[in-house]
C-alpha cells in the first residue's frame, strides 16, 4: 500500500516521502499514530502544492538574506570603548555588543549567534566580522573599535 509520511518514521521514511509499505503496518500502526496517510490522487496533489510553496518560501528567505548581506557589506559599525596604551582595549568587544550596536546604529536586528567571531576583538581599529544570514549566505561586516 502506498502512503505519504506525515512525520519521520525510523527505518521506514522521512516526512513528505511517498513509499510502498505493507498494508497491515499501515492499518495497525501508521494510520492510528497519525504518522502517514494513504497516497490517493488528492493527497498527492496536496503534497505537491505543499512542496512547491515550501520551495518558494525558501527561495524568498535566501533572496532576503542576500539583500541584507549587501547592506551589511557596505556598513561600518563603530563601537566606542576604553583603551590603554598601544591600542589595547580594556576588556573586549563580543558578538553580543556587535549585535546591539548594529541594531542601535542601523535598526537591523541580527542574532548574536549568527555573528561568527573566533575570539573577541581586543584592539582598536577596523575588524572584518563574518555574519551568517542563511545556510548559503554569509556577509562581511566591518566593526571599528574606537577610543572613547
Amino acid at each position: 500500500m502506498k502512503v505519504i509520511f506525515l512525520k519521520d518514521v525510523k527505518g521506514q521514511g522521512k516526512k513528505g516521502e511517498v513509499k510502498e509499505v505493507s498494508e497491515g503496518y499501515v492499518r495497525n500502526f501508521l494510520l492510528p499514530q497519525g504518522l502517514a496517510k494513504p497516497a490517493s490522487d488528492g493527497n498527492l496533489k496536496t503534497l505537491e502544492v505543499q512542496n512547491a510553496s515550501e520551495a518558494k518560501r525558501k527561495a524568498q528567505e535566501k533572496a532576503d538574506a542576500q539583500t541584507l548581506a549587501k547592506k551589511l557589506e557596505e556598513l561600518t559599525i563603530v563601537i566606542k570603548t576604553k583603551a590603554g596604551e598601544g591600542g589595547r582595549l580594556f576588556g573586549a568587544i563580543t558578538s553580543k555588543q556587535i549585535a546591539e550596536a548594529l541594531e542601535k546604529q542601523t535598526g537591523i536586528k541580527v542574532d548574536k549567534r549568527k555573528i561568527d567571531l573566533d575570539e573577541p576583538i581586543r584592539a582598536l581599529g577596523v575588524t572584518q566580522v563574518q555574519v551568517k544570514l542563511h545556510a548559503e549566505v554569509k556577509a562581511k561586516l566591518s566593526v571599528q573599535a574606537a577610543e572613547e
